[in-house]
């Protein structure tokens, strides 16, 4: 059989697993490429090769110097202390709330700012009469656009730019995301705090789930009541300020992957985390799962797949297809998929397609990439969409619809911005 029809046949059934979920998300990816491999699409040496992709080593590093946020209690410290000076005013609490979540979001998880930060914001909002689920909606709101910003800030943005350095193109530096995430963030924020608000039901705080806050908080590293160190929350502060330095230095001697490991050994050897507590701070299904479809888009590119799903995507939208309409129907595409499904998964399923379908219409794969890894991170509109979504949806005793309503125009807002930011940033000619 033609290695392009057998590759087509295992994405296809690596999109039906991700879309259910009947096996782990990781386990899937890792079982695409295994079977590319066993079937002679790949050869050995490039089943795995993924494992080794500077970018998940990136990705690796950042996580621990997270978790060292957490563990210290810097990232709470941070999080509650500008939430309490905001008052307990509606509106100004949801500015600090949304800022501050988004600022966090940015460089650590955004399912344990989510987590720090849920408790106080009820303890605040019933001590002011406020209902909660007004402070809680856009808490999340601001956990899933804050990721934007940065390379590590949201997988899908890692794995659009492993997408690109696995295809040989030109890549994303470490902070030319904020060009989208900034603006993206302060359209969000303040359209949240003057009109998005009166759309968020009134509802008082319902029960909180503290097993899946306590399992919140342990995966971004945070877990235990212990008392914290105020010398080792400034160690992993400056831990965090050098490493982002470094990246923002570009220097040559010391890459984006050196830096982030050098930090994340720092924070052992500081004593800011313990070996165990690395290990358990990254997230291992999001490193499988990238490593895993790297792999799957090395195939799809080299035995021509992309190309094929590109070609018959381009005939469908004409003879001369317009490299705005592309990017916004991949947006769209990216955005629905991922109110259902793990936005790391959206993103590694169509980063591949994306970078064909630009090619074959002759356009700069980065914009259209940019576009669908933005996308796969609003994922406003369902419960489900991510893990901060979820957090809340008791405490604010939301329903399906709740979401829906708020998240819907914030889906149509990013889109909006995107397709106006994107191109200025990173124009469509070659």
């Amino acid at each position: 059989m033609d290695p392009a029809i057998i590759t087509l046949c295992v994405l296809a059934v690596a999109a039906f697993l991700f879309i259910t979920e009947l096996i782990p998300l990781a386990v899937t990816a890792m079982a695409a490429c295994t079977m590319l491999g066993i079937l002679g699409v790949l050869p050995s040496k490039a089943v795995y090769a993924g494992l080794s992709n500077s970018t998940v080593v990136l990705f690796g590093g950042m996580f621990v110097i997270g978790a060292a946020m957490f563990k210290t209690g810097l990232a709470e410290a941070i999080g509650i202390a500008v939430v309490k000076k905001a008052g307990t005013n509606e509106i100004p609490l949801m500015a600090a709330i949304m800022i501050v979540t988004i600022v966090l979001s940015s460089v650590s998880s955004n399912t344990g700012t989510v987590a720090c930060l849920m408790p106080v914001i009820i303890g605040i909002c019933q001590a002011a009469k406020i209902p909660a689920s007004k402070e809680l909606m856009p808490l999340a709101i601001a956990a899933n656009v804050g990721g934007t910003i940065t390379m590590i800030g949201t997988p899908p943005n890692v794995i659009v730019t492993g997408a690109l350095t696995t295809a040989g193109l030109p890549t994303f530096g470490f902070f030319e995301f904020a060009a989208i995430g900034i603006p993206l963030s302060l359209v969000i924020t303040v359209y949240t705090l003057f009109i998005g608000r009166h759309m968020i039901a009134a509802k008082s705080a319902g029960a909180m789930d503290e097993e899946a806050l306590k399992a919140a908080k342990e995966e971004a590293g945070g877990g235990g009541d212990a008392p914290k160190s105020k010398t080792k929350m400034w160690i992993s502060g400056l831990i965090l300020i050098g490493v982002v330095l470094c990246m923002a230095l570009n220097l040559k001697t010391v890459p984006l992957h050196t830096a982030a490991v050098t930090g994340a050994i720092l924070c052992v050897i500081t004593g800011c985390l313990k070996e165990k507590e690395a290990y358990a701070g990254i997230d291992w299904v999001t490193i499988f799962l990238f490593a895993g479809m790297l792999s799957v888009a090395s195939a799809m590119e080299k035995t021509g797949a992309g190309k094929m799903i590109a070609d018959t995507v381009v005939s469908m939208m004409g003879s001369n297809p317009n490299p705005y309409v592309l990017t916004g129907v991949l947006f769209l595409i990216s955005n629905v998929l991922t109110q259902f499904m793990s936005n790391t998964a959206s993103a590694a399923l169509l980063a591949p397609i994306g970078i064909s379908i630009a090619q074959s219409i002759g356009a700069d794969p980065k914009p259209v990439l940019m576009a669908l890894g933005i996308a796969a991170s609003c994922a406003f509109a369902t419960p489900m969409a991510t893990p901060p979504n979820t957090l809340v949806l008791g405490p604010g005793n939301f329903s399906f619809n709740d979401y829906a309503k708020v998240g819907v125009p914030m889906c149509v807002i990013s889109l909006i911005v995107c397709l106006v930011v994107i191109p200025i940033v990173w124009p469509f000619g070659m």
